[in-house]
């Protein structure tokens, strides 16, 4: 019976941890047959488990929503972890969490041992939140997020950039990250063909859930470093995407001190992402990262740079011609003919 208690638990935990399971993958993972899977599912739905299953080809279980909250099994780590969030949630800016988060608190820290108790005292104790009157955030859409970046479902919403243009963007949603006192989502634009990462304040409304996607590869291992990078661009009014020929750690070392994000293209090219408080130091930048390179956005950033280089090149004809003697040499010559011109003229005298 503890045997089978045990393994109840196994089994719920698997369900839980994403949205769909075949029955081969189940009973694999349980080291039992699909009979005996079918009779531990019999057994979850008989405890209020509402374990949803799809027959034939393709098949497999899925755990639903009840109508009452079932007992939920978490590991140690995991209390803590809920207990801490529920705790930073409670003063925290998430409209329409605070009350609920204390509720929540309340019972979770009752039946907590002693031992994760004392845990998460320790860590609450030795947290610090800055009270910086950053975005609050909605709850219910960060929740959508959440559950379309698990569960692999095409996201369509509504978002206002940081100049204030609308757009409708069509994602596939990966990671939710948060830095500098904000929600953001990492997640590749299918219509622009590329990563982004939206700030979950300028999201209107909820998201849409699509339909499925196959995950590709993330764009880099440390996905929070690589969204700090990102956003680290978010404070200056202007942008820019250049690609630069040299190696991705080869430009970075040479971008010290400037808000960048660089994306590999191979070993001789990257994409450099970046930005700036104006035009101008965009431009001084670039001109100096001593490397060929590509402007692709804004448009105004190129014409700059095309009229820099117009005022460079005049600026440095005009520098050869003042330190050139052959110029000078040409009006001593220009010179000599006059003498001449008199000898041709003997009678002006």
């Amino acid at each position: 019976m503890i045997q089978t208690s045990a393994r109840l638990l196994k089994l719920l935990s698997l369900l839980q941890s994403r949205r769909f399971w075949t029955g081969g993958e189940l009973a694999g993972a349980l080291e039992i047959t699909e009979r005996s899977l079918r009779r531990d599912v019999d057994r979850l739905r008989s405890l209020g488990y509402p374990v949803h299953a799809a027959p034939g080809i393709g098949g497999g279980y899925q755990l639903g929503a009840g109508k009452e909250l079932p007992p939920l099994p978490l590991e140690d780590d995991e209390a803590v972890a809920v207990a801490v969030g529920l705790r930073a949630a409670a003063t925290g800016p998430a409209r329409g969490l605070e009350e609920a988060a204390v509720r929540a608190l309340a019972k979770l820290e009752q039946v907590l041992p002693k031992r994760l108790r004392r845990k998460v005292s320790a860590l609450s104790a030795v947290s610090v939140r800055l009270g910086d009157g950053g975005p609050t955030f909605d709850a219910d859409a960060l929740a959508a997020l959440a559950n379309a970046c698990r569960d692999a479902e095409v996201l369509r919403f509504d978002y206002t950039s940081y100049s204030g243009a609308a757009s409708a963007r069509a994602v596939e949603p990966y990671r939710l990250v948060h830095t500098s006192h904000r929600w953001y989502l990492l997640a590749y634009d299918l219509d622009r063909a590329e990563w982004r990462t939206f700030r979950v304040d300028r999201i209107q409304g909820r998201p849409r859930a699509g339909g499925r996607f196959k995950p590709r590869p993330l764009p880099a291992e440390d996905v929070a470093a690589y969204v700090s990078q990102s956003v680290s661009t978010d404070a200056y009014r202007f942008r820019a995407r250049v690609t630069v020929h040299a190696a991705a750690d080869v430009a970075s070392a040479q971008l010290s001190g400037v808000a960048w994000r660089v994306e590999p293209l191979g070993p001789d090219r990257c994409v450099v992402h970046t930005g700036g408080a104006s035009l101008d130091a965009l431009a001084f930048h670039l001109g100096f990262l001593g490397f060929e390179f590509e402007v692709h956005e804004p448009a105004e950033l190129v014409d700059l740079l095309r009229r820099l280089s117009e005022r460079l090149g005049r600026a440095a004809g005009r520098a050869a011609a003042a330190h050139d003697p052959g110029a000078e040499a040409h009006d001593p010559g220009a010179e000599a003919h006059d003498p001449g011109a008199e000898a041709h003229d003997p009678g002006a005298r």
